[in-house]
């Protein structure tokens, strides 16, 4: 499972002209699912991510998880993380989970994250989406649970 967090504000999803999720300052985290992924995984990245210190404390560093500034997520499921271009021009997607099994462990990882008392919004599964945000820092990390 692969996670690319970047600490932001004021961040959007859109579906068809329509804004389905909103949040402030906080995380917008884009989720990749693979075959052999499991609730293991899901719950690595939820406890790596919600007590990972990436916002900036009274003197200016990186000490501070979302939980620390009641801060909001924006979760996008995101099969593209999965793609290989080893070959040719034209990524290839094998290594992404099926869409049936990837919504289920990515429902999962964002109840997972609600159970750790954040405020959670979502894109919608498998829906063509316009993700809007303004990356402060920037920050931006990258977590694959294979390399924990």
């Amino acid at each position: 499972m692969r996670a690319v967090i970047q600490r932001a504000n004021h961040a959007s999803v859109t579906v068809s002209n329509e804004v389905i999720g909103k949040v402030d300052e906080g995380l917008v985290i884009l989720l990749g699912v693979t075959h052999d992924d499991s609730m293991q995984d899901v719950e690595y990245l939820v406890q790596k991510i919600a007590n990972l210190r990436i916002f900036e404390d009274e003197e200016g560093k990186m000490n501070l998880s979302i939980k620390d500034i009641n801060g909001s997520v924006l979760s996008i499921s995101q099969f593209t993380l999965y793609a290989d271009t080893r070959k040719g021009r034209r990524p290839s997607f094998v290594k992404a989970a099926k869409p049936d099994y990837a919504n289920e462990l990515y429902e999962k990882f964002n109840q997972l994250l609600k159970d750790e008392g954040l405020h959670v919004e979502t894109g919608q599964f498998g829906a063509m989406m316009d993700v809007r945000f303004t990356n402060v820092g920037p920050v931006t990390i990258i977590i694959d649970s294979n390399d924990k």
